[in-house]
């Protein structure tokens, strides 16, 4: 049995995020991003395998998205100065 599954986020910067968590597109796991859309397609022959691969993407979104947050604040308080 084939298991899918597909995360959808919104966000400005989601071509950076999908770039930046691209070498995890292998197997069980395919990130995109474009026009503010960030996907994630899981796929696997388990629920657990589907579940481990989309608690590690949730993980690795976390910490790209706090990056990304915190390069936009950087650059916005360079221009301010």
């Amino acid at each position: 049995m084939k298991i899918t599954g597909r995360i959808v986020s919104k966000t400005d910067c989601a071509e950076e995020i999908a770039e930046a968590l691209s070498p995890d597109n292998a197997g069980f796991m395919k990130c995109s991003g474009a026009s503010g859309v960030l996907t994630a397609e899981f796929s696997g022959e388990s629920p657990r395998t589907v579940l481990a691969t989309a608690d590690d993407y949730l993980m690795n979104l976390s910490v790209a998205w706090q990056i990304s947050e915190s390069a936009k604040e950087h650059t916005k308080n360079s221009k301010v100065k």
